[in-house]
């Protein structure tokens, strides 16, 4: 019910996502009522200024009598039209409850969102019917989708994940792919996949969700500058994996120390928090909005995706203590199972509070073009001398061991490091037509630079000795030796079984 507001209220109050002043009345205005209905219901108050200073008007009378017939003629609204008055001035209260169906204004959507009126369109007006039901995107029916779409391998990664922390019982092992989707609730009461089944585990999601993917990208001084480039696909559960691998390998800095004999390469910043952050915006995306985008600077981290904060959220609550808020719960409850996240909304404050620990800025949060901006500051100052040039295609990058970390090491144990600290450098000239078209100085560092020193000590070690003694999986050590014989560093002579490593001039 709409409630009366004296005089000392209205001045004490501001325009908020449920009070709007205007002051005077105007037919377009019914655009107010149409966001309020899809919103959370509010008062549109006629007669007042925006300092809740009340003005009055001269046709209150007449108002009173007609609105309640317009509005609900061109809109369908039932609202609850009332006069007041203040110091002998009058003005009219109308107050609109939220309901249960989207409410349109001359054939078109709108919705309060703080104190701004908004259009509603696209993705959006999907995502608000859907709201509307009661239901989300995530737990509709994928229309077509067949069982063989669905990745039996993914579904055991989940298991493996699931299981030995007692998220999932043990005998989900051997039940069948359908059984399991059942009992996750990810599928129809008559059998069929719903949308939350393909991405989770599907075989190809992207094929019926184009946008389903996590582009990254390497760029110097705006995003006009764009050096180079990846877009991660396939199951979102096992994305935020890939998408860590490719930022380890070729975009973020690894600054190379010794902890005794050991060689250590932590990220220049909190990788569970980085990981954190990846899982945030694959969970709580707007899956019919645009893909995940992530550009990289020298300077910055920009982090995107697509989806406003949920109802009530502001940027300032997500650094502190809340409740947890979903905007696909099915996809979240499968990482939750997987032990990818937790249940409580702790995850931003996590993130902060281990950027803080490692002496770094937090990161920033921010509502952009009608989805989440997350910033991350980066000084690579402290790791050495990084430079990278468009153009010709020139690039050079060396990550040194950094002052701090020398003085954390004893001389010794850096005398009988010897020749393992050295950066091994190759310079590639390709030609076409018998012009210069590119030059690369390659340094390697991190697994590259591992791999080179065991063929070095074995050029007989094959490719799984090498993964296990990294600690990476087969496929990706696979990916590095052929990017290192592409770029001539090394090259594969004789068969995969009786041949050898030869490591190239350098």
């Amino acid at each position: 019910m709409c409630v009366f507001l004296n005089h000392n209220q209205l001045v004490a109050i501001k325009e908020d996502q449920h009070i709007e002043f205007k002051r005077i009345w105007k037919d377009e205005y019914l655009q107010y009522i149409s966001g309020f209905a899809n919103a959370q219901g509010g008062t549109l108050y006629i007669g007042i200024d925006d300092d809740g200073q009340v003005c009055g008007i001269n046709n209150a009378t007449k108002l009173l009598a007609d609105l309640p017939n317009q509005i609900n003629q061109t809109t369908g609204v039932l609202a609850q039209v009332d006069l007041h008055t203040e110091d002998g001035k009058e003005y009219i209260s109308i107050y609109v409850e939220a309901t249960e169906q989207p409410i349109a204004y001359r054939g078109k959507f709108y919705y309060r969102s703080g104190s701004t009126l908004q259009e509603v369109k696209g993705s959006g007006l999907q995502t608000l019917i859907l709201k509307k039901m009661g239901r989300t995107w995530d737990d509709m029916e994928c229309e077509g989708a067949k069982p063989d779409e669905i990745d039996p391998k993914a579904i055991d990664y989940f298991l493996r994940h699931a299981i030995p922390i007692d998220r999932m019982p043990k005998e989900a092992m051997n039940d069948p792919v359908e059984v399991v989707l059942k009992n996750l609730n990810l599928m129809t009461e008559d059998g069929h996949l719903k949308n939350a089944a393909i991405l989770l585990f599907g075989k190809n999601p992207q094929r019926r969700f184009i946008n389903a993917r996590f582009r990254i990208g390497r760029f110097v001084k705006d995003e006009t500058d764009l050096v180079h480039q990846d877009s991660i696909e396939g199951n979102i559960l096992q994305m935020a994996d890939e998408v860590m691998w490719k930022l380890r390998q070729d975009y973020l800095i690894r600054p190379i120390h010794y902890e005794g004999m050991h060689r250590v390469e932590p990220l220049e910043m909190p990788e569970d928090a980085l990981r954190e952050l990846v899982y945030n915006a694959i969970i709580h995306r707007d899956y019919l909005g645009q893909d995940i985008q992530m550009k990289i600077y020298n300077d910055r981290i920009w982090f995107w995706n697509d989806g406003n904060l949920p109802e009530g959220f502001s940027v300032e609550r997500m650094s502190k203590e809340h409740m947890s808020v979903r905007r696909n719960p099915l996809i979240a409850n499968i990482f939750y199972r997987a032990g990818f996240i937790e249940s409580w909304g702790r995850g931003v404050t996590k993130v902060c509070q281990s950027f803080k620990e490692a002496g770094l800025p937090e990161p920033g949060f921010e509502n952009f073009m009608s989805g989440t901006l997350v910033t991350i500051h980066r000084d690579l100052n402290i790791y050495g001398n990084i430079t990278e040039q468009t153009g010709n295609v020139t690039k050079s990058v060396t990550d040194n061991v950094t002052k701090k970390h020398i003085n954390n090491t004893n001389t010794d144990d850096y005398a009988s490091i010897g020749n393992v600290t050295k950066n091994v450098t190759k310079t590639i000239t390709k030609t076409s037509n018998g012009k210069v078209t590119k030059q690369v100085t390659i340094v390697l560092n991190g697994y590259a630079l591992m791999i080179v020193e065991m063929i070095e000590r074995n050029p007989k070690v094959t490719t799984a000795q090498m993964a296990e003694t990294i600690g990476i999986a087969k496929k990706n050590l696979i990916a590095l030796t052929n990017n290192l014989q592409h770029d001539g560093i090394i090259r594969r002579v004789g068969s995969n079984r009786g041949g050898h490593w030869e490591i190239m001039d350098s």
